[in-house]
């Protein structure tokens, strides 16, 4: 079974603060398993459904987008900033319109977080510096399987 995970936060618990623009705004260590049979790379999309409110959400808001993670690779280490990423890996566009990791500062209420992992049959020509929608359009019929980790966060907790 394809499976994501990271030992910062297990599924719809906290995310440490270390990992959130309140702390270290670092990327949290991410890993992975049971990819498919056929996977040539995989895709990560990091995103907010809740924003800005949870009780009233007007858009999702994207804190992350890779692509090209090769298909040897099972995960990404803490601070992919600093130590980087797996060879071959590219990024996208966040919605504060930057690539990398950009961590969580929900304005209201505890919001959730979704770590979107994607097998791909293909590696995909060099994007640019995609949006995730643009990402999503360049992976349709290529996603052999997904799996996602959720993490919450609410400033000050």
């Amino acid at each position: 079974m394809f499976a994501v995970r990271s030992s910062a936060f297990t599924d719809n618990d906290p995310i440490p603060r270390k990992y959130t623009a309140e702390g270290e705004d670092i990327s949290p260590p991410i890993e992975w398993s049971g990819a498919p049979a056929g996977t040539r790379s995989f895709a990560l999309i990091v995103d907010d459904p809740d924003a800005p409110d949870p009780r009233a959400p007007q858009r999702t808001w994207v804190h992350w987008v890779l692509y090209d993670i090769p298909a040897e690779a099972d995960a990404l280490a803490e601070d992919a900033r600093k130590h980087g990423l797996p060879p071959g890996t590219r990024q996208g566009l966040n919605d504060w319109r930057r690539s990398g990791y950009g961590g969580p500062s929900p304005p209201v209420g505890r919001h959730r977080y979704f770590h979107k992992l994607y097998a791909l049959d293909v590696v995909l020509p060099d994007l640019g510096q995609p949006t995730k929608g643009r990402l999503l359009n360049a992976m349709k019929g290529h996603v052999l399987a997904e799996a996602q980790l959720v993490g919450t966060y609410q400033l000050g907790r």
